[in-house]
C-alpha cells in the first residue's frame, strides 16, 4: 500500500518524491496545464526535472511560449521557496543546459545525473537517456528529422482527438499506439530499457529512472529497477516515490477521469505500483 500522505493544501497528496520529464516547454504540443493540475494535486519534498523540460530544438526554429508555460516555470519556483529541493537533469532537447551543470537556477540545481537514495535505503540513477541513444550521439541530423516526423504526428493526433471529444470518446495517443503496434519501436523500446538496466548494473545501484522515450515503464524485467517517466506531451505520467521508497506511476489523464467520477469527498489514487 502506498504510503502518501495528505498534502498542506485541500484535496492535495503530499509524496517524498517526484520525477517528472519531457514536458517540452516551448512546443505546441506540451500539455503544461496538466502538468499544472498535476502540480496542484501532488506535493513532494523533492523534484527531478529529467530532461526535456524546455525545447530548445523547437525554440530555436520558431518561438512559442504562452502563459500555461510561463506559469509552470514560475509554479516550480515557488516550490524552490517554499522548500522544495528541485534538480534539473537536462536531456537532448534542453542540452544547451549542460553548460552549466553544477550550478543553479533560481535554486533549482542543474545536474548531468545524480544517485537518488529512496526512504528504504535503495539507490537509483537518475538521467535523461539520451546518453545512451545512438541515433542521437551518432547521427543528430536523423535525430531532428524524427522530431520533425514526431511533431506532425502530434499535429494530427490534436486534430484526431479533438473530434474524438466532440464525440464523447476519451484521449487516443496515435504515437502511442503506433509504439505498441509497430515491431522496430518496440524493439527499440526493449533495446533502451536493456541498455539503461545495464547501466544500473555497471554502477552497482538498485536501479535507473529515466525519460527520452516518453514510455512509461516501471519493472525488473533485465534484473534491476527500470523506471520511466514517461511524458508531459501524450501521456502526462510521472513518478513518485512515497514515504516508504516505493515507486509507482501516476497516469494524469486517468486519474483526473476517476476523480470527476469519484463521489464527493473520495480522493482515488491510481499510482501504479509495479
Amino acid at each position: 500500500m502506498a504510503q502518501m500522505t495528505q498534502g498542506t493544501e485541500a484535496g492535495s497528496i503530499r509524496v517524498r518524491s517526484l520525477f517528472i520529464s519531457d514536458l517540452h516547454l516551448g512546443t505546441r504540443g506540451s500539455q503544461a496545464e496538466q502538468l499544472l493540475e498535476f502540480l496542484k494535486v501532488y506535493d513532494a519534498d523533492m523534484i527531478y526535472l529529467v530532461g526535456d523540460i524546455v525545447d530548445g530544438w523547437r525554440l530555436k526554429q520558431r518561438w512559442h511560449w504562452p502563459q500555461a508555460h510561463n506559469d509552470v516555470v514560475q509554479k516550480l519556483l515557488r516550490k524552490v521557496r517554499k522548500g522544495t529541493r528541485i534538480v534539473y537533469l537536462p536531456g537532448n532537447h534542453d542540452e544547451f543546459l549542460r553548460d552549466y551543470c553544477g550550478t543553479a537556477f533560481g535554486g533549482i540545481e542543474v545536474l548531468d545525473r545524480v544517485v537518488h537514495i529512496a526512504a528504504n535505503g535503495k539507490r537509483y540513477l537518475v538521467i535523461h537517456g539520451d546518453q545512451f541513444d545512438m541515433v542521437v550521439r551518432h547521427a543528430k541530423w536523423l535525430a531532428f528529422v524524427g522530431d520533425g516526423a514526431y511533431t506532425l504526428a502530434l499535429g494530427v493526433n490534436t486534430v484526431v482527438n479533438r473530434l474524438r471529444r466532440k464525440m464523447g470518446f476519451p484521449y487516443w495517443s496515435l504515437s502511442g499506439w503506433a509504439k505498441a503496434k509497430v515491431k522496430n519501436a518496440v524493439n527499440f523500446i526493449s533495446r533502451f530499457e536493456e541498455v539503461l538496466a545495464s547501466e544500473a548494473k555497471r554502477l552497482k545501484v538498485d536501479g535507473i529512472i529515466c525519460g527520452h522515450i516518453h514510455a512509461a515503464a516501471l519493472h525488473d524485467n533485465f534484473g534491476t529497477r527500470y523506471a520511466n517517466t514517461g511524458d508531459w506531451v501524450e501521456s502526462c505520467t510521472a513518478l513518485v516515490e512515497d514515504f516508504s521508497g516505493e515507486l509507482s506511476l501516476v497516469y494524469w489523464a486517468q486519474e483526473q477521469r476517476e476523480r470527476a467520477l469519484a463521489p464527493q469527498g473520495q480522493t482515488p489514487l491510481l499510482s501504479a505500483a509495479e
